[in-house]
């Protein structure tokens, strides 16, 4: 049972469904306190004590459960079934829960420094998402994804390399961290952070896995 993933997807489907009932005025404050603000999180007139009683160092982990919109909240859940699943399955639920809370964190924490002046809240599962998304291009190189294209008046199944299509995604997000400003306020580094946390990750659990694997 992959419990980790079913574990997110539950907490994360109904995080947005408590922050969809709430009317606007009340939102704003919870995302404030709950997501990750880059220029409160690196505020050097509070004291680092402070910061440390105030949770500010967690926030880097809770943002990763809130979503504040449907595209947003579908497509990182989407990926996390399409990837998570068979990772969980290899590295062991409470290692893949590591992964991505840690790859979580450490991806807000790159997108935190790369808009330190920002008041806006960082949210959404997206940096460890992608964290997710390294650690399955290290550990499945050679997979290959079914994917259902539009040829014509038909839909086709097709069967495509997951490098390849990994490696298209990781180009988009470096391209979108030139152009995505135009687009809005995306932290496209977590993207990147975490697909480069994920990948070391994977790498540096591969003994344990082996070990875990002949028991």
């Amino acid at each position: 049972m992959p419990w980790a993933t079913i574990g997110i997807i539950a907490i994360c489907v109904s995080m947005f469904l408590w922050l969809s009932i709430m009317p606007p005025e009340a939102r704003t404050p919870v995302l404030q306190r709950w997501g990750t603000v880059p220029s409160r999180l690196f505020d050097a007139q509070v004291p680092l004590a402070r910061q440390w009683l105030e949770l500010r160092p967690a926030r880097l982990i809770t943002a990763l459960f809130i979503h504040i919109g449907w595209l947003h909240l579908i497509g990182n859940l989407l990926f996390l079934m399409i990837f998570g699943l068979s990772a969980e399955r290899v590295l062991g639920s409470p290692r893949f829960l590591l992964l991505f809370l840690a790859g979580g964190a450490t991806a807000n924490l790159v997108g935190a420094v790369t808009l330190a002046s920002a008041n806006a809240p960082i949210v959404g599962s997206s940096g460890a998402v992608s964290a997710i998304v390294g650690a399955y291009f290290a550990l499945f190189p050679r997979a290959r994804l079914g994917l259902v294209l539009p040829l014509g008046l038909f839909l086709e199944f097709v069967r495509i390399p997951a490098p390849a299509l990994i490696g298209f995604w990781i180009l988009l997000q470096f391209l979108f961290t030139f152009v995505g400003p135009a687009y809005g306020a995306v932290a496209w580094w977590t993207h990147i952070a975490g697909f480069g946390f994920g990948i070391l990750f994977a790498l540096v659990s591969k003994p344990a896995i082996a070990r875990r694997l002949r028991q």
